[in-house]
């Protein structure tokens, strides 16, 4: 503790770096001021987890928030949790994808912390101002922290919610994958992709999550709506669950039918529609047809769940009212998860993937479903094709892979890995 070269650098508005090299593999690390009586806590103001990261040998960043210092907390007591907490995660969050940033808001159920082992499913949520705040506009929030709460002490389970606030001016662009020629859009392709590829990453690696796909959920209303059952059709390798209330799908006209049509039914999903009947009939109306789409795309109806109160409108307060409703249906009364990721565990597994030929989707079979791995599966020429986080056996998406030979490395957390060959046709 105390090493000079491991000393934080401050660079302004409450951020420290530091850059060093370390060995490649599984890294373990823990934030101090100084001292082992001045650790990092969590959120609230117990012991914090040591931090997990794979390292690869290339350059990677990484952004961590500090929680709490438990030494400075009522004495140095711990605070016992009787209820969820909601804060941020960053005010600027960079967006490569669109050069931007933006503000990420983050809630962690009652119980998050208190047992190390105990990861939980993710909820990932549009229009992040309207969630948590009762005064960021007049028509109220959707009171997602309360419901939570309450739904945590009845036992029906406990999710991290994250949500993205939208872009002002740039939400009708980020919110439409494709361009209305009246009111613009285009944007929503590359906006998911920062939800896949830059921020649940950040997410997994920082939080205590099951980060599997039937774990993962994505919701939003209206344009939010739209850009989230583009994103559970597109990425059904990453989300299995989404709650779209009272969608824009008219902005984009047929788009979301086709788009339903051509991707197809990958994996099983869940999805809960919701419009109020004193919305303009065209919003039922194309819900319907996405409905419709989606059993002639091959999903099931006990996939799909369409709820119309007749006095509902597309208003805060309406889908705050229907939230609790939905998320229990969703997540089916998803527990949180208790596993030996961070205890010493020796593995022998005999690493297959399957289908192997493939073409489309390969899932990884003989892993432990309560361990998280870290995925790369690289061409024989070293250039990889996915490297990320694996747990339970959830299928991986190789649909726009090139033909050949790859190979399949896993490393669980304390470092130990398995490879094995995949051919893609």
């Amino acid at each position: 503790m105390a090493d000079p070269l491991k000393k934080l650098t401050p660079v302004g508005n409450g951020v420290y770096m530091i850059t060093f090299n370390p060995t490649p593999g599984v890294l373990e690390y823990k934030f101090s001021r100084g001292s082992l009586a001045s650790l990092e806590g969590n959120i609230n103001g117990a012991p914090q987890p040591n931090h997990l990261i794979f390292y690869n040998g290339q350059p990677k960043t990484v952004e961590v928030v500090i929680l709490s210092w438990p030494d400075l907390l009522n004495g140095g007591g711990t605070i016992t949790p009787t209820e969820g907490t909601v804060s941020i995660v960053s005010s600027n969050y960079f967006i490569p994808e669109l050069s931007r940033t933006r503000r990420i808001w983050i809630y962690l159920p009652p119980s998050y912390g208190i047992n190390p082992g105990r990861r939980y499913p993710v909820l990932y949520m549009q229009d992040g101002q309207n969630l948590f705040d009762p005064n960021a506009i007049d028509t109220g929030d959707w009171m997602i922290d309360e419901s939570m709460d309450e739904m945590a002490q009845d036992g029906i389970g406990e999710c991290i919610i994250v949500g993205i606030d939208h872009g002002g001016v740039h939400r009708i662009n980020e919110y439409a994958p494709w361009i209305n020629p009246i009111y613009g859009g285009g944007e929503g392709v590359s906006y998911v992709n920062f939800i896949v590829n830059t921020l649940k990453p950040y997410i997994d690696n920082n939080y205590l999550t099951v980060p599997g796909r039937e774990h993962t959920g994505i919701m939003g209303s209206a344009m939010g709506g739209l850009i989230s059952m583009y994103a559970l059709i597109e990425h059904q390798h990453v989300f299995s669950k989404a709650g779209i209330f009272s969608p824009s799908f008219w902005f984009n006209g047929f788009k979301t039918v086709e788009h339903i049509l051509s991707k197809g039914k990958l994996t099983d999903v869940r999805v809960y529609f919701l419009a109020g009947g004193q919305e303009p009939p065209y919003i039922t109306n194309d819900m319907e047809a996405a409905v419709e789409a989606m059993l002639a795309a091959g999903f099931s109806l006990n996939e799909i769940n369409v709820q119309t109160p007749s006095n509902g409108q597309a208003s805060e307060w309406f889908w705050a009212q229907e939230f609790p409703t939905a998320y229990q249906w969703l997540f089916g009364g998803l527990q949180p998860v208790v596993s030996n990721l961070d205890l010493p565990k020796e593995e022998e597994i005999n690493l297959r993937a399957y289908p192997n030929p493939t073409t489309d989707w390969i899932r990884l079979l003989g892993t432990d479903p309560t361990v998280l791995y870290q995925v790369e599966i690289s061409d024989l020429r070293g250039n990889t094709r996915f490297l990320g986080s694996y747990q339970g056996e959830e299928p991986i998406w190789t649909g726009n892979w090139s033909a050949g030979t790859y190979l399949v490395r896993i490393t669980n957390q304390n470092g130990t890995s398995h490879t094995t060959k995949l051919v893609h046709l």
